[in-house]
């Protein structure tokens, strides 16, 4: 199955409040420490602690079984504070209040898969992105094994699956206006709906489809090479310490150059091993 260009571009005008976090539930913030002064990178390196903003959402950021933090954005910077020579220190913030805290000074960087948009970096300074994400689509196999392109899921008779009051929602109206637009609670209602062949296709935002792929191999398939709504995601600090800034580029190239990042990438979003050390 292929994709269609025009909805590209169609699309753009939606990427303000996309992000692989975006849709989720919000988890309970921790408890924070008190706010401290805006510090600049020279500050962060001579108080040997690099603190970082992160968000709960699975690989994002998850608690371990052992009761610590795992996940794709705790592996990328435990990894850049030693690159750095720091120890790393994280705090936990509901997803609406991670920029507030770095705008304030309380952390030093934002990693929780922050999608880069215009509108975002009038508060923030982005680093060169790290990870592509975006909104995909999850099908039932056997539903839609003789469609040819994407458009052919573009009818009355196909029913696709969203949450509801979702930026999935939005575009899959954009993208499947012809089709059956069927709204669902939660997560566990969808799996449900498109095992049993009640919808033909599951509209969501990355890793979802692919984690519903992975554990459902013989009934679920993720047909597109690219995704509907394509999205870049980087690291955010504040504006003003351009050292900061120079060495998270730095140290973005030096990581994909030697393959670090897309191994860390596959590991977390293209395979499911992880999840057993997850607390329950």
């Amino acid at each position: 199955m292929r994709t269609l260009c025009s909805f590209f571009l169609l699309l753009t005008s939606l990427l303000v409040p996309l992000s692989a976090l975006a849709e989720s539930t919000a988890a309970p913030a921790a408890a924070q420490p008190e706010a401290a002064a805006p510090r600049q990178f020279d500050d962060i390196r001579s108080s040997g602690i690099l603190r970082v903003g992160v968000h709960l959402l699975a690989p994002y950021a998850m608690k371990s079984a052992n009761g610590g933090l795992m996940g794709s954005e705790i592996d990328i910077t435990r990894r850049l504070a030693q690159d750095l020579g720091v120890e790393v220190e994280y705090r936990i913030y509901d997803w609406d209040a991670l920029v507030p805290a770095l705008e304030r000074g309380d952390i030093d960087l934002i990693a929780a898969g922050l999608s880069v948009t215009p509108e975002r970096a009038l508060r923030v300074w982005f680093s060169n992105p790290y990870a592509s994400s975006g909104i995909s689509l999850a099908t039932n196999t056997r539903l839609t094994r003789d469609f040819g392109s994407l458009s052919d899921m573009n009818s009355p008779d196909v029913a696709i699956a969203v949450l509801r009051d979702t930026v999935s929602e939005q575009v899959a109206r954009e993208v499947f206006g012809k089709a059956a637009i069927k709204t669902f609670a939660d997560e566990a209602q969808v799996e449900e709906a498109l095992l049993k062949g009640l919808v033909h296709a599951y509209v969501r935002s990355e890793p979802a489809p692919r984690f519903l792929a992975l554990k459902h191999p013989d009934a679920i398939d993720v047909p597109l090479s690219r995704p509907l709504l394509a999205t870049r995601e980087a690291f955010a600090l504040r504006k003003g310490d351009a050292d900061l800034l120079n060495f998270l580029n730095a140290w973005v190239v030096a990581r994909e150059a030697d393959a670090w990042l897309e191994s860390t990438h596959q590991y977390w979003f293209e395979s499911l091993g992880w999840r057993q050390q997850v607390a329950q």
